[in-house]
């Protein structure tokens, strides 16, 4: 006995549910591409920001140090200024200076350890450590002639 129904109708009763399964198999992927990309830009924008706030510290610090102020203070101020501006984000931040003759190079680094839309991850995954992000900004100047920039 055939089926009363048209042959369209048929084909349409067998197709439901498919854009659930879809959705259901293609939502995970989408979710990390989003995590991915927002974590991406979140730590361009650090970056951008963190070079602003390094060069305009140890421009102001470094360049003109006061009397007898050793290059270990100097990185110490550096640091201090630098966590100030940058709030928390910057709580992993380092500064190093290395002399050679009469120049000084101060390098100031950051590490940037990615979030799910704000909420901390876990450092690891089965066992196996996530690294963190990092990002360095140089900067030289003349240890004889204050304000100068190399």
């Amino acid at each position: 006995m055939a089926s009363i129904l048209p042959r369209t109708l048929v084909l349409a009763r067998d197709a439901r549910g498919q854009m659930t399964v879809e959705l259901a198999a293609v939502f995970p992927v989408v979710l990390i591409i989003a995590v991915i990309a927002v974590n991406a830009c979140t730590f361009f924008s650090e970056c951008a920001e963190f070079d602003r706030v390094s060069r305009n510290a140890i421009r102001t610090v470094a360049t003109s140090p006061a009397y007898e102020q050793t290059a270990a203070e100097s990185v110490d101020r550096i640091k201090a200024a630098i966590e100030s501006q940058m709030g928390s984000v910057c709580s992993d931040c380092r500064v190093v200076v290395e002399q050679s003759g009469e120049h000084s190079k101060y390098t100031a680094t950051m590490q940037y350890s990615p979030t799910l839309f704000g909420m901390g991850l876990q450092q690891s995954v089965f066992g196996i450590g996530l690294p963190k992000l990092s990002h360095a900004t140089t900067l030289v100047i003349s240890t004889y002639k204050p304000g100068m920039l190399l």
